[in-house]
Protein backbone atom coordinates (compact mmCIF):
# COMPACT_ATOMS: atom_id res chain seq x y z
CA UNK A 1 0.00 0.00 0.00
CA UNK A 2 2.65 2.46 1.04
CA UNK A 3 4.73 1.78 -2.47
CA UNK A 4 1.04 2.77 -4.14
CA UNK A 5 0.86 5.76 -1.75
CA UNK A 6 4.53 6.74 -2.49
CA UNK A 7 4.95 7.57 -6.32
CA UNK A 8 4.42 5.91 -9.38
CA UNK A 9 7.43 6.38 -10.66
CA UNK A 10 7.94 2.63 -8.70
CA UNK A 11 6.51 0.91 -11.05
CA UNK A 12 8.71 -0.21 -13.95
CA UNK A 13 8.33 1.55 -17.20
CA UNK A 14 8.11 0.23 -20.78
CA UNK A 15 10.58 1.79 -22.26
CA UNK A 16 13.59 0.71 -20.23
CA UNK A 17 13.34 -2.48 -21.85
CA UNK A 18 13.94 -1.38 -24.88
CA UNK A 19 16.78 0.56 -23.85
CA UNK A 20 18.53 -2.15 -22.21
CA UNK A 21 17.98 -4.14 -25.12
CA UNK A 22 19.74 -1.84 -27.80
CA UNK A 23 22.29 -1.88 -25.31
CA UNK A 24 22.85 -5.70 -25.69
CA UNK A 25 23.09 -5.36 -29.74
CA UNK A 26 25.66 -2.58 -29.19
CA UNK A 27 27.86 -4.85 -27.13
CA UNK A 28 27.52 -7.81 -29.65
CA UNK A 29 28.09 -5.34 -32.70
CA UNK A 30 31.07 -3.88 -30.35
CA UNK A 31 33.21 -7.11 -30.15
CA UNK A 32 31.97 -8.64 -32.96
CA UNK A 33 33.59 -6.00 -35.50
CA UNK A 34 36.96 -6.29 -32.60
CA UNK A 35 37.05 -10.06 -32.90
CA UNK A 36 37.25 -9.94 -36.78
CA UNK A 37 40.36 -7.94 -36.16
CA UNK A 38 42.11 -9.51 -33.40
CA UNK A 39 43.43 -12.62 -34.68
CA UNK A 40 44.57 -10.87 -37.95
CA UNK A 41 46.33 -8.14 -36.37
CA UNK A 42 49.73 -10.06 -35.61
CA UNK A 43 49.60 -11.57 -39.22
CA UNK A 44 49.52 -7.98 -40.97
CA UNK A 45 51.90 -6.69 -38.86
CA UNK A 46 54.48 -9.60 -40.20
CA UNK A 47 53.26 -9.04 -44.29
CA UNK A 48 54.74 -5.51 -43.37
CA UNK A 49 58.11 -6.63 -42.76
CA UNK A 50 58.03 -5.93 -38.82
CA UNK A 51 60.78 -8.58 -36.70
CA UNK A 52 59.38 -10.21 -33.99
CA UNK A 53 60.25 -7.82 -31.12
CA UNK A 54 59.16 -4.78 -33.27
CA UNK A 55 55.99 -6.82 -33.85
CA UNK A 56 55.66 -7.32 -29.64
CA UNK A 57 56.07 -3.68 -29.17
CA UNK A 58 53.44 -3.05 -31.44
CA UNK A 59 51.37 -5.30 -30.22
CA UNK A 60 51.74 -3.60 -26.63
CA UNK A 61 50.68 -0.56 -27.55
CA UNK A 62 47.26 -1.16 -27.17
CA UNK A 63 47.44 -2.52 -23.94
CA UNK A 64 49.76 0.33 -22.36
CA UNK A 65 47.17 3.10 -23.82
CA UNK A 66 44.21 1.25 -22.44
CA UNK A 67 45.77 0.37 -18.85
CA UNK A 68 46.24 4.65 -18.23
CA UNK A 69 43.36 5.62 -20.44
CA UNK A 70 40.39 3.14 -18.72
CA UNK A 71 40.06 5.30 -15.59
CA UNK A 72 40.37 8.58 -17.10
CA UNK A 73 37.48 7.91 -20.01
CA UNK A 74 35.51 5.92 -17.54
CA UNK A 75 35.46 9.22 -15.33
CA UNK A 76 35.21 11.33 -17.92
CA UNK A 77 31.65 9.37 -18.54
CA UNK A 78 30.63 10.33 -14.89
CA UNK A 79 31.45 13.79 -15.62
CA UNK A 80 29.75 14.65 -19.05
CA UNK A 81 27.04 11.88 -19.33
CA UNK A 82 26.88 8.38 -20.80
CA UNK A 83 25.40 9.43 -24.18
CA UNK A 84 28.74 11.73 -25.05
CA UNK A 85 31.14 9.74 -23.91
CA UNK A 86 29.79 6.62 -25.83
CA UNK A 87 29.25 8.51 -28.90
CA UNK A 88 33.11 9.99 -28.68
CA UNK A 89 34.65 6.33 -27.74
CA UNK A 90 32.53 4.89 -30.80
CA UNK A 91 33.10 7.39 -33.23
CA UNK A 92 37.31 7.43 -32.51
CA UNK A 93 37.13 3.72 -32.74
CA UNK A 94 35.72 3.46 -35.71
CA UNK A 95 38.46 6.75 -36.82
CA UNK A 96 41.00 4.00 -35.59
CA UNK A 97 40.35 0.88 -37.23
CA UNK A 98 39.35 2.76 -40.79
CA UNK A 99 42.94 3.97 -40.55
CA UNK A 100 44.19 0.43 -39.63
CA UNK A 101 42.21 -0.27 -42.84
CA UNK A 102 44.99 2.20 -44.58
CA UNK A 103 47.94 1.16 -42.69
CA UNK A 104 50.43 0.03 -45.48
CA UNK A 105 53.68 0.82 -43.08
CA UNK A 106 54.58 -0.22 -39.48
CA UNK A 107 54.04 3.73 -38.72
CA UNK A 108 50.42 4.16 -39.65
CA UNK A 109 49.86 1.13 -38.04
CA UNK A 110 50.50 2.35 -34.94
CA UNK A 111 49.07 5.55 -35.29
CA UNK A 112 45.98 4.23 -36.11
CA UNK A 113 46.55 1.43 -32.69
CA UNK A 114 46.40 4.96 -30.69
CA UNK A 115 42.52 5.96 -31.48
CA UNK A 116 41.67 2.99 -30.51
CA UNK A 117 43.74 2.05 -27.69
CA UNK A 118 42.84 5.17 -25.77
CA UNK A 119 38.73 5.47 -26.77
CA UNK A 120 38.14 1.51 -27.31
CA UNK A 121 36.00 1.85 -23.77
CA UNK A 122 32.78 1.60 -24.97
CA UNK A 123 31.51 -1.87 -23.29
CA UNK A 124 33.07 -0.34 -20.30
CA UNK A 125 30.67 2.69 -20.81
CA UNK A 126 27.99 0.40 -22.09
CA UNK A 127 27.63 -1.68 -18.77
CA UNK A 128 28.15 1.93 -16.28
CA UNK A 129 24.74 2.97 -17.99
CA UNK A 130 23.36 -0.30 -17.49
CA UNK A 131 24.05 0.15 -13.41
CA UNK A 132 22.25 3.44 -14.19
CA UNK A 133 19.13 1.72 -15.35
CA UNK A 134 18.78 -1.10 -12.70
CA UNK A 135 18.64 -1.23 -9.53
CA UNK A 136 21.21 -3.21 -7.40
CA UNK A 137 18.94 -6.38 -7.22
CA UNK A 138 18.61 -6.56 -11.16
CA UNK A 139 22.41 -5.65 -11.73
CA UNK A 140 24.02 -9.62 -11.84
CA UNK A 141 21.31 -10.68 -14.21
CA UNK A 142 21.42 -7.52 -16.57
CA UNK A 143 25.19 -7.70 -16.59
CA UNK A 144 25.11 -11.50 -17.28
CA UNK A 145 22.83 -11.00 -20.34
CA UNK A 146 24.73 -7.62 -21.74
CA UNK A 147 27.97 -9.96 -21.03
CA UNK A 148 26.23 -13.35 -22.86
CA UNK A 149 25.11 -11.41 -25.97
CA UNK A 150 29.04 -9.63 -26.01
CA UNK A 151 30.41 -12.96 -25.95
CA UNK A 152 28.58 -14.13 -29.06
CA UNK A 153 29.87 -11.47 -31.04
CA UNK A 154 33.27 -12.56 -29.75
CA UNK A 155 32.33 -16.02 -30.78
CA UNK A 156 31.09 -15.09 -34.29
CA UNK A 157 33.34 -12.52 -35.32
CA UNK A 158 36.24 -14.28 -36.10
CA UNK A 159 34.39 -16.84 -38.72
CA UNK A 160 33.37 -13.75 -40.50
CA UNK A 161 37.28 -12.10 -40.31
CA UNK A 162 38.24 -15.11 -41.79
CA UNK A 163 36.00 -15.42 -44.35
CA UNK A 164 36.82 -12.16 -45.51
CA UNK A 165 40.75 -12.85 -45.73
CA UNK A 166 40.49 -15.75 -47.73
CA UNK A 167 39.90 -12.73 -50.63
CA UNK A 168 42.59 -10.22 -51.61
CA UNK A 169 42.91 -7.56 -49.28
CA UNK A 170 40.72 -9.46 -46.67
CA UNK A 171 42.56 -7.42 -43.77
CA UNK A 172 41.82 -4.54 -45.30
CA UNK A 173 38.47 -5.29 -45.73
CA UNK A 174 37.39 -6.42 -42.40
CA UNK A 175 39.34 -3.12 -40.83
CA UNK A 176 36.73 -0.88 -42.92
CA UNK A 177 33.96 -3.63 -42.35
CA UNK A 178 34.86 -2.80 -38.36
CA UNK A 179 34.92 0.71 -39.09
CA UNK A 180 31.19 0.68 -40.22
CA UNK A 181 30.10 -1.21 -37.41
CA UNK A 182 31.33 1.26 -34.90
CA UNK A 183 29.97 3.68 -37.04
CA UNK A 184 26.05 1.84 -36.96
CA UNK A 185 26.45 1.23 -33.10
CA UNK A 186 27.06 5.18 -32.72
CA UNK A 187 24.13 5.48 -35.21
CA UNK A 188 22.26 3.42 -32.69
CA UNK A 189 23.72 5.17 -29.68
CA UNK A 190 22.73 8.94 -30.63
CA UNK A 191 19.27 7.45 -31.72
CA UNK A 192 18.59 6.10 -28.19
CA UNK A 193 15.97 7.97 -26.09
CA UNK A 194 18.40 9.57 -23.64
CA UNK A 195 15.97 12.08 -22.04
CA UNK A 196 13.75 8.88 -21.26
CA UNK A 197 17.13 6.98 -19.71
CA UNK A 198 17.74 10.25 -17.70
CA UNK A 199 14.01 9.74 -15.88
CA UNK A 200 14.51 6.14 -15.90
CA UNK A 201 17.13 6.24 -13.84
CA UNK A 202 15.90 8.97 -11.52
CA UNK A 203 13.00 6.67 -11.35
CA UNK A 204 15.29 3.55 -10.69
CA UNK A 205 16.77 5.40 -7.75
CA UNK A 206 13.70 6.16 -6.41
CA UNK A 207 12.75 2.60 -6.47
CA UNK A 208 16.37 1.52 -4.93
CA UNK A 209 15.29 3.77 -1.68
CA UNK A 210 11.68 2.65 -1.15
CA UNK A 211 12.02 1.60 1.94
CA UNK A 212 13.40 4.68 3.08
CA UNK A 213 10.56 7.08 1.82
CA UNK A 214 7.94 5.17 2.45
CA UNK A 215 8.56 4.64 6.26
CA UNK A 216 8.66 8.33 6.57
CA UNK A 217 5.54 8.60 4.51
CA UNK A 218 7.21 11.33 2.60
CA UNK A 219 8.53 10.91 -1.10
CA UNK A 220 11.30 14.19 -0.86
CA UNK A 221 14.22 11.77 -1.63
CA UNK A 222 17.89 12.29 -2.85
CA UNK A 223 17.96 11.42 -6.61
CA UNK A 224 21.36 10.58 -7.53
CA UNK A 225 22.40 11.03 -11.38
CA UNK A 226 24.91 7.41 -12.18
CA UNK A 227 26.26 9.94 -15.32
CA UNK A 228 26.56 13.03 -12.83
CA UNK A 229 27.29 12.99 -9.46
CA UNK A 230 24.39 15.17 -7.64
CA UNK A 231 24.55 16.58 -4.23
CA UNK A 232 22.11 14.57 -1.78
CA UNK A 233 18.90 16.97 -0.96
CA UNK A 234 14.85 16.94 -0.81
CA UNK A 235 13.60 17.24 -4.44
CA UNK A 236 10.23 18.93 -5.11
CA UNK A 237 7.13 17.16 -6.53
CA UNK A 238 8.26 18.89 -9.77
CA UNK A 239 10.93 16.97 -9.56
CA UNK A 240 9.52 13.62 -8.66
CA UNK A 241 6.37 13.89 -11.11
CA UNK A 242 7.89 13.38 -14.91
CA UNK A 243 4.55 15.14 -16.23
CA UNK A 244 5.25 18.28 -14.41
CA UNK A 245 8.26 18.61 -16.42
CA UNK A 246 9.65 19.04 -19.43
CA UNK A 247 11.31 16.04 -21.20
CA UNK A 248 14.97 15.95 -21.55
CA UNK A 249 15.40 18.30 -17.96
CA UNK A 250 16.64 17.59 -15.11
CA UNK A 251 17.14 19.41 -11.66
CA UNK A 252 17.91 23.22 -12.01
CA UNK A 253 15.77 23.74 -14.95
CA UNK A 254 18.49 22.76 -17.84
CA UNK A 255 18.12 19.63 -20.23
CA UNK A 256 20.07 17.16 -20.41
CA UNK A 257 22.00 18.00 -23.74
CA UNK A 258 22.74 21.14 -21.94
CA UNK A 259 24.55 20.26 -19.11
CA UNK A 260 27.75 18.66 -20.66
CA UNK A 261 27.52 20.81 -23.40
CA UNK A 262 28.05 24.11 -20.39
CA UNK A 263 30.67 22.80 -18.47
CA UNK A 264 34.03 23.74 -19.31
CA UNK A 265 36.95 21.75 -19.93
CA UNK A 266 38.79 22.83 -16.90
CA UNK A 267 35.73 22.27 -15.04
CA UNK A 268 35.35 18.64 -16.81
CA UNK A 269 39.05 18.10 -15.75
CA UNK A 270 38.55 19.07 -12.33
CA UNK A 271 35.82 16.07 -12.31
CA UNK A 272 37.58 13.54 -13.38
CA UNK A 273 40.69 13.96 -11.74
CA UNK A 274 38.26 14.24 -7.59
CA UNK A 275 36.27 11.10 -8.79
CA UNK A 276 39.54 9.14 -9.73
CA UNK A 277 40.89 10.60 -5.96
CA UNK A 278 37.62 9.03 -4.69
CA UNK A 279 38.48 5.61 -5.92
CA UNK A 280 42.00 5.78 -5.55
CA UNK A 281 41.88 6.64 -1.36
CA UNK A 282 38.73 4.69 -0.53
CA UNK A 283 38.75 1.28 0.82
CA UNK A 284 38.31 -1.38 -2.42
CA UNK A 285 42.09 -2.30 -2.70
CA UNK A 286 41.17 -6.22 -1.69
CA UNK A 287 38.56 -6.19 -4.79
CA UNK A 288 41.42 -4.64 -7.02
CA UNK A 289 44.12 -6.39 -5.57
CA UNK A 290 40.84 -9.50 -6.30
CA UNK A 291 40.91 -9.12 -9.63
CA UNK A 292 44.26 -8.66 -10.92
CA UNK A 293 45.41 -11.94 -9.10
CA UNK A 294 42.21 -13.72 -10.78
CA UNK A 295 43.00 -12.02 -13.80
CA UNK A 296 46.40 -12.55 -14.23
CA UNK A 297 45.59 -16.57 -12.77
CA UNK A 298 43.02 -17.19 -15.70
CA UNK A 299 45.30 -15.93 -18.73
CA UNK A 300 47.87 -17.41 -17.23
CA UNK A 301 45.23 -20.73 -17.78
CA UNK A 302 44.82 -19.70 -21.30
CA UNK A 303 48.42 -18.25 -22.24
CA UNK A 304 49.96 -21.46 -23.46
CA UNK A 305 46.92 -23.73 -24.17
CA UNK A 306 47.74 -24.34 -27.61
CA UNK A 307 51.20 -25.09 -27.20
CA UNK A 308 50.36 -26.89 -24.54
CA UNK A 309 47.65 -29.08 -25.92
CA UNK A 310 50.15 -29.76 -28.68
CA UNK A 311 52.97 -30.64 -26.24
CA UNK A 312 51.23 -32.85 -23.45
CA UNK A 313 48.95 -34.81 -25.89
CA UNK A 314 49.94 -34.22 -29.56
CA UNK A 315 46.78 -32.64 -30.74
CA UNK A 316 46.58 -31.01 -34.09
CA UNK A 317 46.18 -27.12 -34.15
CA UNK A 318 42.36 -27.64 -35.43
CA UNK A 319 41.33 -29.96 -32.79
CA UNK A 320 42.56 -27.41 -29.82
CA UNK A 321 40.86 -24.52 -32.17
CA UNK A 322 37.07 -26.73 -31.50
CA UNK A 323 38.49 -26.78 -27.74
CA UNK A 324 38.32 -22.96 -27.73
CA UNK A 325 35.06 -22.38 -29.49
CA UNK A 326 33.76 -24.91 -27.63
CA UNK A 327 34.66 -22.57 -24.04
CA UNK A 328 34.30 -19.58 -25.82
CA UNK A 329 30.31 -20.92 -26.99
CA UNK A 330 29.97 -21.73 -22.77
CA UNK A 331 31.19 -18.66 -21.90
CA UNK A 332 28.19 -17.12 -23.46
CA UNK A 333 25.64 -19.18 -22.14
CA UNK A 334 26.81 -19.27 -18.87
CA UNK A 335 26.15 -15.08 -18.51
CA UNK A 336 22.23 -16.54 -18.80
CA UNK A 337 23.25 -18.29 -15.40
CA UNK A 338 24.50 -15.78 -13.18
CA UNK A 339 20.96 -14.47 -12.52
CA UNK A 340 19.63 -17.28 -11.18
CA UNK A 341 22.85 -18.25 -9.38
CA UNK A 342 22.47 -15.05 -7.69
CA UNK A 343 18.81 -15.89 -6.45
CA UNK A 344 20.31 -19.05 -5.39
CA UNK A 345 22.70 -17.25 -3.16
CA UNK A 346 20.12 -14.99 -2.06
CA UNK A 347 22.10 -11.68 -3.28
CA UNK A 348 24.99 -13.05 -1.23
CA UNK A 349 27.81 -11.86 -3.61
CA UNK A 350 30.97 -11.94 -1.20
CA UNK A 351 29.88 -15.88 -0.58
CA UNK A 352 28.93 -16.51 -4.52
CA UNK A 353 32.53 -14.56 -5.32
CA UNK A 354 34.30 -17.01 -2.62
CA UNK A 355 33.07 -20.19 -4.01
CA UNK A 356 33.60 -19.30 -7.53
CA UNK A 357 37.49 -18.25 -7.06
CA UNK A 358 37.66 -21.39 -5.33
CA UNK A 359 36.14 -23.41 -7.97
CA UNK A 360 38.31 -21.75 -10.88
CA UNK A 361 41.50 -22.78 -8.13
CA UNK A 362 40.66 -26.18 -8.43
CA UNK A 363 40.00 -26.24 -11.87
CA UNK A 364 43.26 -24.93 -12.69
CA UNK A 365 44.75 -27.02 -11.24
CA UNK A 366 43.07 -29.89 -12.23
CA UNK A 367 43.90 -28.79 -15.97
CA UNK A 368 47.79 -28.84 -15.09
CA UNK A 369 47.90 -32.36 -13.81
CA UNK A 370 45.45 -33.39 -16.62
CA UNK A 371 46.22 -37.12 -17.90
CA UNK A 372 44.03 -37.08 -20.76
CA UNK A 373 42.21 -34.69 -22.88
CA UNK A 374 38.71 -35.69 -21.89
CA UNK A 375 39.65 -34.34 -17.76
CA UNK A 376 40.98 -31.19 -19.86
CA UNK A 377 37.22 -30.97 -21.59
CA UNK A 378 35.84 -31.65 -18.53
CA UNK A 379 37.67 -28.74 -16.43
CA UNK A 380 36.94 -26.20 -19.48
CA UNK A 381 33.29 -26.62 -19.05
CA UNK A 382 33.27 -25.39 -15.53
CA UNK A 383 36.04 -23.42 -15.71
CA UNK A 384 34.25 -21.14 -18.34
CA UNK A 385 31.11 -20.82 -16.35
CA UNK A 386 33.04 -20.49 -12.70
CA UNK A 387 34.97 -17.15 -14.23
CA UNK A 388 32.05 -15.90 -15.97
CA UNK A 389 30.52 -15.60 -12.66
CA UNK A 390 33.16 -14.26 -11.10
CA UNK A 391 33.68 -11.45 -13.24
CA UNK A 392 30.19 -10.43 -12.67
CA UNK A 393 30.75 -10.55 -8.97
CA UNK A 394 33.18 -8.83 -8.67
CA UNK A 395 32.30 -6.14 -10.78
CA UNK A 396 28.69 -6.13 -8.76
CA UNK A 397 30.94 -5.40 -5.55
CA UNK A 398 33.07 -2.72 -6.92
CA UNK A 399 29.78 -0.79 -7.98
CA UNK A 400 28.54 -1.82 -4.32
CA UNK A 401 31.27 -0.09 -2.60
CA UNK A 402 31.86 2.70 -5.02
CA UNK A 403 28.32 3.92 -5.58
CA UNK A 404 26.15 4.83 -8.51
CA UNK A 405 27.81 8.19 -8.51
CA UNK A 406 31.01 7.03 -9.94
CA UNK A 407 29.89 3.65 -11.60
CA UNK A 408 32.04 4.83 -15.19
CA UNK A 409 35.20 5.81 -12.91
CA UNK A 410 35.22 2.04 -10.83
CA UNK A 411 34.47 0.05 -14.10
CA UNK A 412 37.51 2.04 -15.44
CA UNK A 413 39.43 1.66 -12.82
CA UNK A 414 38.35 -2.41 -12.67
CA UNK A 415 39.43 -2.29 -16.75
CA UNK A 416 43.02 -0.40 -16.04
CA UNK A 417 43.94 -3.23 -12.92
CA UNK A 418 42.53 -6.00 -16.09
CA UNK A 419 45.41 -3.85 -18.38
CA UNK A 420 47.91 -4.94 -15.61
CA UNK A 421 47.59 -7.94 -15.99
CA UNK A 422 47.37 -8.20 -19.72
CA UNK A 423 50.89 -7.19 -19.60
CA UNK A 424 52.30 -9.31 -16.77
CA UNK A 425 50.65 -12.48 -18.04
CA UNK A 426 52.63 -12.92 -20.83
CA UNK A 427 56.00 -12.43 -18.93
CA UNK A 428 55.27 -14.56 -16.45
CA UNK A 429 54.02 -17.24 -18.63
CA UNK A 430 57.00 -17.12 -20.64
CA UNK A 431 59.11 -17.62 -17.80
CA UNK A 432 57.23 -20.54 -16.38
CA UNK A 433 57.55 -22.22 -19.42
CA UNK A 434 61.01 -22.17 -19.62
CA UNK A 435 60.46 -25.26 -16.81
CA UNK A 436 57.23 -26.99 -18.09
CA UNK A 437 54.28 -26.85 -20.34
CA UNK A 438 52.38 -26.92 -17.20
CA UNK A 439 54.11 -23.64 -15.84
CA UNK A 440 51.80 -21.01 -16.19
CA UNK A 441 48.92 -23.12 -14.76
CA UNK A 442 50.55 -23.42 -11.71
CA UNK A 443 51.75 -20.80 -11.59
CA UNK A 444 47.89 -19.65 -12.11
CA UNK A 445 47.07 -22.19 -9.23
CA UNK A 446 49.35 -19.82 -6.68
CA UNK A 447 48.22 -16.61 -7.76
CA UNK A 448 44.19 -17.91 -7.42
CA UNK A 449 44.98 -19.22 -3.72
CA UNK A 450 46.12 -16.02 -2.66
CA UNK A 451 42.77 -14.95 -3.73
CA UNK A 452 41.49 -17.10 -1.66
CA UNK A 453 43.36 -16.17 1.03
CA UNK A 454 42.68 -12.77 0.95
CA UNK A 455 39.06 -13.16 0.28
CA UNK A 456 38.98 -15.88 3.56
CA UNK A 457 40.61 -12.67 5.53
CA UNK A 458 38.60 -9.68 4.09
CA UNK A 459 35.09 -10.86 4.05
CA UNK A 460 34.38 -11.27 7.96
CA UNK A 461 34.63 -7.21 7.42
CA UNK A 462 31.66 -7.21 4.89
CA UNK A 463 28.10 -7.52 4.62
CA UNK A 464 26.35 -9.86 2.36
CA UNK A 465 26.91 -7.28 -0.43
CA UNK A 466 30.43 -6.85 -0.05
CA UNK A 467 30.16 -3.21 1.68
CA UNK A 468 32.72 -2.89 4.82
CA UNK A 469 32.37 -1.56 8.04
CA UNK A 470 34.40 1.49 7.25
CA UNK A 471 32.16 2.44 4.38
CA UNK A 472 28.91 1.69 5.25
CA UNK A 473 29.43 4.33 8.59
CA UNK A 474 31.19 7.17 5.81
CA UNK A 475 27.73 6.39 3.69
CA UNK A 476 25.10 6.50 6.60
Amino acid sequence: MNNQKCSPLLQKPRGRTRIIQCIYVVGFMDLFGVSMIIPLLSHHVKALGASPTVAGIVGSTYGILQLFSSTIVGSWSDVVGRQYSLLTCLLLSALGYGLLGMSTSITLFVLARIPVGLFKHSLSICRALLSDLVSESERPLVMGHFNAASSVGFILGPVVGGYLTEHDGGFYTSSFTCAVIFLTNAGLVWMLPWSETLILHNDNDSSNDTSKVCHDNNCSKSVRNGSRANSHHPVSAAETDPGSRAPGTHRGGLGWREVSLLRPAWRQLSSVGSKIYMVASSDMWDLFLMRLLMGIAIMLYHSNFSLAMEERFSLKPKVTGYLISYSSTLGALAGLLVGPVTQLYGKNMPALLLHSTVLTCSLIFLYAAAPSVWQVLLTATFFTISTTIGRTCITDLELHRGGAQASGTLIGAGQSVTAVGRILAPLLSGLTQEFSPCGPPSLGVVLALAAVGLMLIRIPKWDRKGMTKESQALSD
